[in-house]
């Protein structure tokens, strides 16, 4: 089967060659090592400033997404939460969840936010901002400038999942003074689930020092404490670490831009071979990592039924109230220029059998 969702992706070779192995035992100078150096290449793809620090978390994204509630932000500070999509909608659960007031900047699906959307939601006593990069469910990208001004104007600290958009877009986290950048290992990395990576800023630490402990497994604390000396506080995914390990040193090698590069022509292609049917692309600005497309037809699940069983394909659903109406093609992970002209072949045959 050919994987075009957004995560879990398709593997290269060296990722898929790391994971055969047994696992290895962890508390050991050799893993510490390993550790170390993925912290180190992660804040260098990162721009991240100095004194920065990445943490590994064995937790999905939502873990990181918690974990960053939890220890960055302070007991009932008040927030401003991005919700243009159910993922949105997730860091609004998180924060009410644990306490926190929540000021909704609540957009209408695939609609790019606007400073009036901002300054008509946000109040001044806010001291944090909450968003999704990419917001995954709609295949929009945020205008990430525009939050970082606001968030600079008003001194708060802004907080990015990046699950989805890292190495797909670029974030540079000192040119958008974001204090955390999270993402995992399943996305754009291309390696298998299990860890989430957060990087947060000399600020997002202090914060973390500052605040009371809320959780013992996902606690900051305890991971920057042990990530000092190249260590989990907990028994962490071993395989899918040294997977990441393998990974960022082949992009480190490469370059972050060439990845980029590579998943935005594969995006472009696709979209490019779909502009003449009935589908309809949902976001204003769409993210390079996936396309979300509108069926007037409401036959989203057929489509994807039809990609599984007919061409060997899988692609994403949507949930909630637009299953029917709305699927997404992911750009992410170990595709080939064949796998991707194979993908645009099948979308031309649906499209010729009438499903759109």
């Amino acid at each position: 089967m050919l994987n075009f969702t957004v995560g879990p992706v398709m593997s290269p070779s060296e990722v898929l060659e790391v994971s055969a192995k047994s696992a290895p035992y962890f508390r050991t100078p050799e893993f510490s090592q390993v550790m170390l150096e993925n912290e180190r290449i992660m804040l260098g793809l990162l721009s991240a400033p100095k004194d920065s620090r990445c943490v590994f978390l064995t937790a999905s994204g939502t873990g990181a997404m918690e974990a960053a509630v939890m220890s960055v932000l302070a007991p009932a500070e008040r927030v401003a939460v991005v919700n243009g999509g159910s993922f949105g909608q997730r860091f609004v659960d998180l924060c009410q969840l644990h306490g926190h007031p929540v000021d909704e900047i609540k957009l209408e699906f695939g609609h790019q936010i606007t400073r009036k959307n901002l300054e008509d939601a946000v109040d001044l006593s806010c001291g944090a901002l909450l968003v999704n990069m990419h917001e995954t469910s709609s295949g929009l990208l945020y205008d990430m400038s525009l939050l970082s001004g606001f968030c600079r104007e008003r001194g708060m600290a802004l907080i990015v999942d990046a699950v989805s958009a890292f190495i797909a877009e670029e974030i540079d986290m000192t040119s958008l003074g974001a204090d955390v950048v999270l993402t995992g290992s399943q996305k754009a990395l291309s390696c298998h689930p299990g860890i989430s990576l957060m990087a947060l800023s000399p600020r997002a630490q202090k914060r973390v020092a500052d605040n009371p402990e809320l959780c013992s497994y996902l606690s900051l604390k305890e991971a920057l404490r042990n990530g000092e000396r190249g260590q989990t506080p907990w028994t962490p995914a071993v395989t899918t670490l040294f997977e990441i390990n393998s990974r960022l040193k082949a992009i480190e090698d490469r370059g972050i831009d060439a990845e980029r590069t590579e998943i935005a022509g594969r995006a472009e292609a696709v979209r490019s071979a779909l502009e003449n049917t009935t589908l309809q692309m949902v976001p204003e600005k769409p993210s390079n990592a996936v396309t979300a497309l509108r069926c007037p037809a409401r036959n989203a699940k057929a489509i994807i039924e039809r990609a599984k069983t007919a061409y060997g394909m899988w692609l994403c659903p949507n949930g909630g109230s637009l299953a029917d109406e709305v699927f997404r093609i992911g750009h992410i992970g170990a595709i080939t220029a064949e796998d991707n002209r194979k993908l645009i072949d099948a979308l031309g045959a649906m499209s010729a059998e009438g499903l759109f």
